[in-house]
């Protein structure tokens, strides 16, 4: 098992109202941070990991925060749509 890794889930109901849960197949951005940092930590010294591969983890991690950025604010425009088409249907 990998050592400094914990699990960020919790069951506090008053947690669970301030945030949408994330789904337990789905790492959050923190637990994959986590796991980075915990496979830099515990790489063989004689062997290290590649810088090239390194790199490329981070730009994925920078490219899903990026996208998870866009989903945000394509789900807000969608509710303010819904809000406006709801104002608008009134009238």
């Amino acid at each position: 098992m990998v050592e400094g890794v914990s699990n960020s889930y919790t069951t506090d109901a008053s947690a669970a109202t301030q945030s949408p849960a994330t789904p337990p197949d789905e790492l959050s951005k923190d637990a994959f941070l986590q796991l980075l940092i915990a496979q830099i930590r515990h790489q063989d010294p004689l062997n290290p990991a590649d810088g090239a591969e390194f790199m490329a983890q981070l730009a994925q991690f920078s490219t899903l925060e990026q996208l998870m950025s866009i989903r945000a604010g394509v789900e807000t425009l969608v509710v303010q749509m819904a809000l406006l088409e709801g104002g608008n249907a009134g009238a």
